[in-house]
């Protein structure tokens, strides 16, 4: 299956996966979705986890049809006012960078907290969750605002995206059960 991104505007995203699923017939695509990740907030000295949108503006379709999908989605004119540009709203995904986002995220396309464990002066001793799988991609670690950043390729160029993290005072003060 080939994946594919959507451009479209920011915030647009939820309206414009509703929109194909409604439209777009189902044999032209296997699935259209919007990345999530979740990231850690404190509030009064409680742990809260937030859920938002990986990759603002962009929604990613899957298809083995993606002549016939670009040609239907042009023809459907309420997508074409949520479109960003019609020059390049529909975007090639390589192989290497659709592996590497079905790594890290799970099946309801969420980039979920990964646990940290370090030794107290900034050092990573153990890593699990999503960001197991990318460790060397880390380019910065900030354990205060419980996120780290890791550079990837996603439409053939680099990027910077923010992952969330719990540390182990984390899971001792337990996380607060509410998504905000």
């Amino acid at each position: 299956m080939l994946w594919y991104v959507l451009q479209t505007r920011t915030g647009e995203e939820g309206k414009l996966t509703e929109l194909i699923h409604k439209m777009v017939p189902k044999e032209l695509y296997e699935d259209c979705f919007v990345i999530y990740q979740e990231q850690l907030w404190r509030r009064r000295q409680k742990n809260f986890v937030h859920v938002k949108r990986a990759f603002p503006g962009y929604v990613f379709i899957t298809s083995n049809q993606p002549e016939a999908l670009f040609f239907c989605l042009k023809k459907v004119p309420a997508m074409a006012k949520l479109m960003i540009d019609d020059e390049c709203f529909f975007l090639f995904v390589e192989k290497e960078e659709a592996d590497f986002l079905q790594k890290i995220m799970d099946e309801n396309h969420v980039i979920v907290l990964s646990y940290l464990l370090t030794d107290g002066k900034g050092n990573i001793l153990q890593v699990s969750g999503p960001l197991k799988a990318c460790v060397s991609q880390i380019v910065a670690c900030r354990y205060g605002k419980r996120h780290v950043l890791v550079r990837l390729k996603l439409l053939g160029k680099e990027k910077t995206i923010l992952l969330g993290i719990v540390l182990k005072e984390d899971l001792d003060q337990g996380i607060a059960a509410l998504y905000c």
